[in-house]
């Protein structure tokens, strides 16, 4: 599968003028906001290598993402907080992450070229399974989320230190559980995951 702009162009002979990709980041993490995306590019975007972020080192993301804010029509960020992660479910923060970055886009898209699933937008929207491997649009989402989302993590990391968070990201990493079973859970950790909230548990039983 290649990862191109057939999907945006299709939507442009449809009579789309601006559709976005959207993407989130963080959604398997034990730790801080999901963050999403939203990102309008040009037809004729000249930017190579747009892929899954995930397979792409972190020097280059950080690359990909200056050029992305540079060449795109618009991008915007939208987050869920870990209160809002745990009152609505994991899903549906994600969802509401994305809605907020596509809310937000300056000039704004008139379609969605979604990684999956559906928003609660009332833009026309095409999910797309793998849609970071498929859409550069999607590709592009996801690289920005990704970077800011480090971002985010390498400020919480200074001020947790013991979890090591600019390394693992928040990631259920070994050395990240054995931390949090040694100092416990800071405020930013989502508690209603399952090994945040075992490691609560067994702290509580403690004698």
């Amino acid at each position: 599968m290649a990862c191109t702009f057939d999907n945006e162009a299709r939507l442009r002979a449809l009579g789309f003028l601006a559709p976005a990709g959207v993407d989130e980041a963080g959604r398997g993490c034990l730790f801080g906001p999901v963050t999403a995306a939203a990102v309008v590019l040009p037809l004729d975007c000249s930017i190579a290598g747009l892929r899954d972020s995930k397979i792409i080192p972190a020097p280059e993301r950080l690359r990909l993402a200056a050029r992305i804010k540079a060449e795109a029509i618009s991008w915007a960020f939208g987050f869920a907080s870990v209160a809002e992660i745990a009152r609505i479910n994991i899903l549906e923060a994600s969802r509401l992450a994305m809605l907020r970055a596509v809310s937000t886009l300056d000039p704004p898209a008139d379609a969605l070229l979604i990684d999956a699933i559906r928003i609660p937008s009332p833009l026309p929207q095409f999910p797309l399974i793998k849609g970071d491997a498929l859409s550069r649009s999607i590709a592009a989402a996801s690289i920005l989320a990704k970077v800011e989302r480090d971002r985010l993590l390498d400020a919480f990391a200074r001020r947790y230190p013991f979890f090591h968070l600019d390394s693992n990201k928040g990631y259920g990493t070994a050395a990240h559980l054995a931390a949090l079973r040694q100092h416990g859970p800071t405020p930013q950790h989502r508690a209603t995951f399952a090994p945040v909230r075992e490691i609560i548990r067994a702290r509580e039983s403690r004698p």
